[in-house]
């Protein structure tokens, strides 16, 4: 997980060779392109909404908890609503920026069961759309399907990973940090530094799924860069060099005009 911090420092030594270094195209990697993704400072992440979201409502960026500017969240906290100033890149289609985001506020944050940032941007979905012609990405209502083919879009590195889900585990344990239901992703997607955050984007819908958030680098077990798999009966198995994601469709129930309804009991995400 903090690799994809970390390994920042080494890819941008080497980013002529890393960028535009992905598989073989494909129908399906062809058919992904970067609209709606977003670059922060240190990660990947993308403007998303909810379906039936208004036009009028605040404009959303989602990223992962371990991305946020003030640091990675201790086990067991929740951070809501507070205040940010943070500006990310948007992108286009190819890649190019179509114009600065900024932030008003966190309004969800948690390595707590999953690892995801939500920030709340000052602009509505429909201002952000007069001024850079960019639409944003539609997060999937329901749990995500094993096999389905996926593309992870970095907006850091301007970058499409592209593989099919492999399956879910029961927990990954990664230095103190426990998450649930993770995606795991066929060999192919071997993401890098500064693709935390990437929209999970679902080929055959064209929905974000997930988003990307760590792989175990080194073969360690259950540590800091090196997450191990939990089954439901404690088996812990360690997979060198598989990459992960968490869901997100866990954000239906919880938000209501881009702001945090908690108090809802469809919402299913970890409370404070």
């Amino acid at each position: 997980m903090t690799r994809r911090l970390i390994g920042i420092l080494f890819a941008a030594l080497t980013t002529t060779a890393l960028v535009g270094t992905a598989a073989p195209a494909t129908a399906a990697v062809q058919a992904a392109n970067f609209a709606g993704t977003v670059a922060l400072s240190n990660c990947s992440g993308s403007l998303v909404k909810l379906a039936g979201a208004a036009d009028t409502d605040p404009g959303l960026v989602l990223s992962n908890g371990h991305c946020l500017e003030s640091g990675f969240p201790s086990a067991g906290q929740v951070i809501t609503n507070k205040a940010s100033t943070r500006s990310f890149t948007l992108l286009n289609a190819n890649a190019g920026s179509a114009g600065t985001l900024r932030a008003k506020k966190i309004v969800y944050a948690t390595m707590t069961d999953t690892d995801v940032s939500l920030y709340q941007l000052n602009e509505s979905y429909a201002q952000i759309k007069a001024r850079t012609r960019i639409s944003p990405l539609e997060l999937a209502s329901t749990h995500p399907t094993a096999g389905n083919h996926i593309d992870i879009v970095s907006g850091y590195w301007k970058r499409i990973y592209s593989c099919n889900i492999d399956g879910f585990v029961y927990q990954i344990k990664e230095g103190s940090w426990t998450w649930k239901d993770s995606i795991r992703y066929t060999p192919e997607c071997k993401t890098i530094g500064g693709t935390s955050g990437s929209p999970i984007i679902d080929s055959a819908s064209g929905k974000v799924a997930g988003i990307n958030n760590t792989g175990n680098e080194d073969g360690a077990r259950c540590t800091l860069n090196n997450p191990c798999e939990v089954a439901q009966d404690g088996t812990v198995t360690v997979r060198k060099g598989t990459n992960y994601g968490q869901q997100t469709y866990r954000f239906y129930g919880c938000l209501k005009a881009s702001e945090l309804d908690l108090k809802n009991p469809a919402c299913a995400l970890p409370k404070p």
